[in-house]
């Protein structure tokens, strides 16, 4: 079980939100990249990034940090969303040196597109199912969908993403505590790694995902807690450690 800390950018900025709104943003620190070094100086094994203008603009606006951190960190495996809607925005992502892309918005609107970036960058491709509900939302939450978030899984699944990455957004930003129920549920239906994200608060949290780590999540995104001080990365990474098998790959 990875415990990965969230970087979401907007304004050049390391902030955070609660339950996805932009206008209710509470800044941590001036620099995303001075972020990053503490948390792989602290054990962060992958670096979880949200380009939040990129998610408003529908394109990239923050690539130059998500560029310099992973420069300044390429053993760690940085994940990247946020605005990518093409194929030249995930090129341009995976040749600074992230790892992977997550797609949102435009998976939901454009299935397709999903199964074609797959097929040409295979291994690199996270779906992120941000939900309400059981609905997905788009358009950096802005925008709730008619799609069944588990329907929409399965048929990611199918077209060969790498993971999943499950949003409460009732939760996130919130520090209500994961919706372990939801995200067991949302693993259970499929085979491919699922990363839990919305709520995290304490240990507790970090105890309670851990107990269905055997319905395949496999991470753990952490960002308010974090930056609260609620919850030590260190620490909550030697507790995972502790209470589910290693990750392969990592």
């Amino acid at each position: 079980m990875l415990l990965i800390p969230a970087i979401d950018i907007k304004d050049s900025k390391c902030v955070r939100l609660k339950q996805g709104r932009m206008e209710d943003s509470t800044i941590f620190a001036e620099d995303p990249v001075a972020v990053a070094d503490s948390w792989v100086e602290q054990g962060a094994r992958r670096i979880h990034i949200v380009d939040l203008d990129g998610a408003m603009s529908g394109e990239p606006i923050n690539w130059r940090i998500v560029r310099d951190i992973a420069r300044n960190h390429p053993d760690i495996p940085v994940q990247i969303g946020g605005g990518i809607r093409d194929k030249e925005t995930i090129e341009k992502y995976l040749e600074t040196g992230a790892k992977y892309v997550i797609i949102g918005t435009k998976a939901v609107n454009e299935p397709h597109f999903v199964s074609d970036i797959c097929a040409e960058f295979s291994g690199h491709i996270i779906v992120g199912l941000d939900a309400k509900n059981g609905l997905v939302a788009t358009d950096g939450w802005s925008k709730l969908s008619k799609h069944d978030v588990i329907d929409l899984a399965l048929h990611f699944e199918n077209d060969g993403v790498e993971a999943t990455i499950y949003t409460d957004i009732d939760r996130d930003g919130m520090m209500s505590g994961v919706s372990i129920e939801s995200t067991a549920r949302l693993a259970n239906a499929i085979h491919i790694p699922v990363i839990a994200s919305g709520g995290v608060t304490n240990l507790d949290d970090i105890r309670n995902v851990c107990e269905i780590s055997e319905t395949g999540v496999t991470g753990v995104i952490a960002g308010r807690s974090l930056y609260e001080g609620t919850l030590d990365l260190k620490e909550a990474q030697n507790l995972a450690d502790s209470l589910s098998v290693p990750v392969l790959g990592e």
